[in-house]
C-alpha cells in the first residue's frame, strides 16, 4: 500500500517516494521555548506523529528530528523579567514542552537539536552564504540577500515583491533590500552572545532550523513540516538559504502544512485571551481526548477547539474503551497487533485522519458485536497506528480517582451483590445511593458490576 502525500510547494498530492527508500529523513519546526505551549502548538506535532508512525510501517529507518529553539529574542525578554540566565528559562520549557507532548501521547523525537549547541554549523553555513555571493555583512549583521535567489517565493505561491510588502519586515538602514532577513545579529554585554568573525552576536531564527536539519538529517531531506504559519517567512527563507548554502541541492522534497486552531470560530490570540495552554489541559480534560480531537479534522484544514468538542471526543472514547472493558477477558491472539486495511488506506490517503477515525468506530461496532478476539485486536491495532486506546480500560473509566477509596467502593458493591442475592432491594437501592452521592456510577452487565468516577 503506497503512501501520497500533498506537497504545500507544488501544491498536488504525490506518491511519496524517499530519497533513499532505506532511510526516511523527516524535520518538524519545534517550539520556542519561553513559556508553556498553547494547543494550537501541538497540532503539528500530534499529526505529524501519526505520520511517523506511519512511516515506521513502510520503510525500514524514519529519522525524526523535532529542534528546540533556544536562543530568541522573546527568551531574551522573558529572562531579563527574571533576572536569571536564559538557560533557566529554556531548561524548564523545554522540559514542560516534552511532559506536554508525552502528555498528548507523542513519541519523542529520534533527534531533538537546540539551537545554542549547533552555533558552530550555523557560522560554517553563514560563512558559506557570503563566499558563495548570497549574503553580505553589515553593521555587525549578516543578512541573506533574497534578491540572489531567483526562486525565492515559489513555497508560497507569490510574487516577491507582494510577500515582502505583505510581511513585517525590519527596516533597516543596513539592508541593501527591504526583504533581506537576518542571518546573525550583534550582541550587546547583557545579551546572550557567540564569538563569530563578525563579532559577539547570536543566529537569526531561520538560519537555525537550516543549520540544525543539515546537521542531523544532510543537506537534502524528504520532509519539512510544520504550521501554515511559518510558510512564509520562516520556510521560504530556509529554502533558500539550505539551497544557496548547499549548491544548489533540493533542501526538502516534500512541506506539509497543518492548518491553524480557533477556538469557538475565532482565531486564538493572546489579546482575545482565548488561548489555551496544553499545560492546562492536561490537567482539565482527558489527555486521550486532547489527542482525539487534535486528529478528527483533516490536517490541513482549520480545527475549532470548544467545550463540546471536547466533550464529544471524551464520549467517543468511553465508547469504544467500553467496548475493550466487556472484552477485557477475551484474550489476544500471538503476535503483533494487525492494522486494519482500511484504516491504512485513510492514513496513506494524504493522512486522512478523519477516515481513520471513523473506520476505527466501524472496527469498535464490529468487536461489540462478535466479542472475537480478532476484532479486539483490529480495534487495537487501528487505536494503536492512531496513539488512540493505549491505556486499560478501567483506567480509562477510573481516571480522576486518585482520592478514591477504591477498597471501600468494592466493599459497598460486594455489599449490594449479597443484598440482591437475598433479595433486599431496598438494601441495594440504598448502597447504590450511598455510591451515587460519593459521584460513583455503577453499571451492572452480564460481565458482572462496574464503577467509574461519575463525569459532569
Amino acid at each position: 500500500m503506497s503512501i501520497s502525500l500533498y506537497n504545500s510547494l507544488t501544491r498536488r498530492t504525490e506518491p511519496f517516494t524517499p530519497l533513499d527508500p532505506e532511510r526516511v529523513t523527516l524535520y518538524l519546526c519545534g517550539p520556542t521555548v519561553y513559556n508553556y505551549v498553547h494547543i494550537g502548538n501541538a497540532r503539528g506535532p500530534v499529526v505529524f506523529d501519526v505520520l511517523v508512525r506511519l512511516l515506521r510501517r513502510h520503510y525500514p529507518q524514519v529519522l525524526y528530528a523535532r529542534n528546540i529553539t533556544d536562543v530568541d529574542d522573546k527568551i531574551n525578554t522573558a529572562a531579563q523579567q527574571q533576572g536569571v540566565p536564559i538557560g533557566t528559562i529554556t531548561d524548564r520549557f523545554a522540559q514542560a514542552y516534552r511532559e506536554d507532548m508525552a502528555g498528548l501521547g507523542v513519541a519523542p523525537p529520534d533527534v531533538e537539536p537546540h539551537a545554542t549547541t549547533h552555533i558552530g554549523p550555523i557560522i560554517t553555513m553563514i560563512e558559506s552564504l557570503l563566499d558563495s555571493g548570497h549574503a553580505y555583512a553589515a553593521e555587525g549583521h549578516v543578512l541573506f540577500d533574497v534578491g540572489s535567489f531567483a526562486a525565492y517565493g515559489e513555497l508560497s505561491g507569490r510574487d516577491p515583491e507582494e510577500l515582502i510588502a505583505g510581511a513585517r519586515v525590519e527596516v533597516a538602514p543596513y539592508k541593501r533590500n527591504a526583504g533581506d532577513f537576518v542571518l546573525w545579529k550583534p550582541s550587546t554585554p547583557e545579551l546572550p552572545g557567540w564569538d563569530s568573525p563578525w563579532g559577539l552576536g547570536r543566529p537569526g531564527w531561520h538560519i537555525e532550523c537550516s543549520a540544525m536539519s543539515a546537521a542531523h538529517l544532510g543537506d537534502t531531506i524528504d520532509i519539512h513540516a510544520g504550521g501554515v504559519d511559518l510558510l512564509f517567512p520562516h520556510h521560504e527563507n530556509e529554502i533558500a538559504q539550505s539551497t544557496c548554502a548547499h549548491g544548489g541541492k533540493v533542501f526538502a522534497r516534500w512541506w506539509m502544512h497543518n492548518g491553524m486552531l480557533t477556538f469557538d470560530g475565532r482565531k486564538m490570540s493572546k489579546s482575545l485571551g482565548n488561548v489555551l495552554l496544553v499545560h492546562e489541559l492536561l490537567q482539565l480534560h482527558p489527555p486521550e481526548a486532547l489527542r482525539l480531537r487534535l486528529l478528527s479534522g483533516h490536517y490541513r484544514q482549520p480545527l475549532d477547539w470548544s467545550e463540546a468538542a471536547i466533550a464529544q471526543a471524551t464520549s467517543t472514547l468511553d465508547g469504544w474503551y467500553r467496548v475493550l472493558r466487556d472484552l477485557a477477558a477475551v484474550e489476544l491472539p500471538a503476535g503483533e497487533l494487525p492494522v486494519s486495511e482500511r484504516v491504512e488506506a485513510a492514513l496513506c490517503d494524504d493522512l486522512n485522519t478523519p477516515q481513520a477515525l471513523a473506520e476505527l468506530s466501524v472496527l469498535a461496532d464490529a468487536a461489540r458485536q462478535s466479542g472475537s478476539a480478532e476484532a479486539k485486536a483490529a480495534l487495537l491495532g487501528g487505536g494503536a497506528l492512531l496513539g488512540l486506546l493505549q491505556q486499560d480500560a478501567e483506567a480509562w473509566f477510573r481516571r480522576g480517582e486518585s482520592t478514591i477509596d477504591a477498597a471501600h467502593i468494592e466493599d459497598l458493591l460486594q455489599q449490594r451483590q449479597a443484598a440482591r442475592a437475598a433479595r433486599d432491594f431496598a438494601r441495594a437501592d440504598a448502597i447504590r445511593d450511598e455510591l451515587a452521592a460519593m459521584n460513583i456510577a455503577i453499571e451492572d452487565s452480564a460481565q458482572g458490576t462496574r464503577w467509574s468516577v461519575a463525569k459532569g
